[in-house]
């Protein structure tokens, strides 16, 4: 906080006043959308037996005590998206929640331990209703706070203007010069592409990793300047959870939304093979476990309840991210009411 004052010091609270009273408002625009789409608000568990499955996150555990005193372990969840496909299994179609998601080891002017995650899905729509969710929403956003554009550190982008869809084959050649699919996982081309970009190559980077590093280093700095960016089609290496593209398998139904650099929302057409996700969340575990000595449990619940889930799209949106933009913030801590302690008891 400013000159090592707490946050609840009457005078840094009052410098960030402002970006808490647009941060209801924009909380307030988002949920008058929905309604009147017909979604439904939902609530999720913050405690799960599984915190998610990405490789590089670093999660918060617990343990919980059942009556006779027996110890097991839960974690904070890291996106409520687990949960929420549950209940597209249980028969729900449109649904959203204003989810606190936790993640380990992560503070920066864009990250924080705890922050809020907007997460929304549709049944049986496809991922680009949910493209059209994510426009409507930041300008949404913009309107409730009086901006004419999204702003961050000297950057605009104009969501009412109409947005820019960029594949990630098409970011990589424009932006990098890098033919991404003409030797899709082909790590040695991969890393004499970093070479001729001036981007450090480590001994044991894999293709993912040097995906990644050109990714952040030369496409994400020139994605949603002065409108937004739609990112589509990601490799099939980065599908994550979302299914591959009908006719192309070696893109997924995958976007991300960016305005002014910054990455605000990440979208899938949702996979819903049950024997498919646990192949891909066994080899992210071995990968989690060759990078980092320690893997998270399958969900099993997860599994089944994919085999009655139906066909669906969703997105996760960092509504702190949109709230910094909309109302001109720095960081992100100057849009949470209550930051978390930078450090905790000995």
């Amino acid at each position: 906080m400013v000159d090592g004052s707490p946050w609840w010091a009457p005078h840094v609270y009052a410098d960030r006043r402002g970006f808490l009273k647009a941060r209801g408002r924009i909380g307030a625009a988002c949920r008058r959308y929905f309604g009147e789409n017909r979604f439904d608000e939902v609530e999720t568990a913050c405690l799960q037996v599984s915190p998610g499955a990405e490789v590089h996150l670093k999660a918060f555990s617990t343990e919980m005590l059942d009556a006779s005193g027996e110890k097991s372990r839960l974690y904070l969840h890291t996106s409520p998206e687990f949960a929420c496909k549950k209940l597209l299994a249980a028969g729900e179609r449109r649904i959203f929640t204003f989810a606190r998601a936790f993640r380990n080891g992560e503070r920066s002017a864009l990250h924080h331990p705890e922050f809020t995650m907007l997460e929304w899905y549709r049944a049986e729509e496809p991922y680009r209703a949910i493209m059209d969710d994510c426009l409507a929403l930041a300008r949404a956003a913009a309107g409730a706070a009086g901006a004419e554009a999204l702003a961050w550190r000297g950057r605009t982008a104009d969501p009412f203007a109409e947005p820019e869809y960029l594949t990630v084959a098409e970011a990589f050649e424009r932006h990098a010069g890098v033919d991404l699919l003409g030797a899709p996982g082909d790590a040695g081309a991969l890393a004499a592409d970093c070479l001729r970009l001036g981007i450090r190559v480590a001994a044991d980077d894999d293709w993912s990793d040097l995906f990644s590093k050109i990714l952040s280093d030369r496409i994400e700095p020139v994605l949603g300047q002065g409108r937004l960016t739609f990112l589509t089609e990601y490799p099939a290496r980065e599908a994550a959870l979302a299914r591959l593209k009908p006719g192309d398998s070696r893109v997924a139904e995958r976007f991300e939304l960016y305005a002014c650099g910054v990455e605000l929302a990440n979208g899938f057409g949702e996979l819903v093979d049950p024997d498919e996700q646990r192949r891909r969340f066994h080899a992210d575990m071995q990968e989690k476990q060759r990078r980092y000595g320690e893997t998270f449990p399958v969900d099993e619940d997860f599994i089944a309840a994919l085999a009655h889930m139906p066909e669906a799209s969703g997105v996760a949106l960092g509504f702190d991210r949109l709230v910094m933009l909309a109302a001109g913030a720095e960081r992100i801590e100057q849009v949470l009411w209550t930051p978390v302690a930078s450090k905790g008891a000995a």
